[in-house]
């Protein structure tokens, strides 16, 4: 309990005796299959400073798998990105080239956007 300091952050004291504080258990989503992930794959250049980034959305699993997808996309387009917040960057325009890549993987996916 000592060392519990971070799971009770913002609550400073209690009166209650009987006081437990709440942990939050999000469970991650299990991992469909690639033939039922729903992919969107768009080109966003919004505050980037004028980049382009390759953007994948819709994944619906666990984050370890989506870092997964993520980095077998970049080694395959030979660029860098990043996966965060439950999307896949990729540096540049490869949209049709991500396209091909996780159709041929067996996802679901369609290019949204020009």
């Amino acid at each position: 309990m000592a060392n519990d300091w971070k799971d009770r952050l913002g609550v400073v004291f209690s009166t209650n005796p009987n006081f437990g504080y709440e942990h939050e258990n999000e469970e991650e989503p299990e991992t469909l299959q690639p033939s039922k992930q729903n992919l969107r794959v768009t080109l966003d250049k919004k505050q980037r400073a004028g980049k382009s980034v390759t953007l994948v959305t819709g994944f619906v699993g666990t984050e370890a798998d989506l870092k997964e997808l993520g980095k077998m996309l970049k080694t395959k387009c030979g660029v860098g990105g990043t996966v965060k917040d439950g999307e896949i960057l990729i540096q540049g325009d490869f949209r049709k080239k991500v396209l091909e890549i996780l159709q041929k993987e067996g996802f679901k996916a369609k290019q949204i956007g020009g």
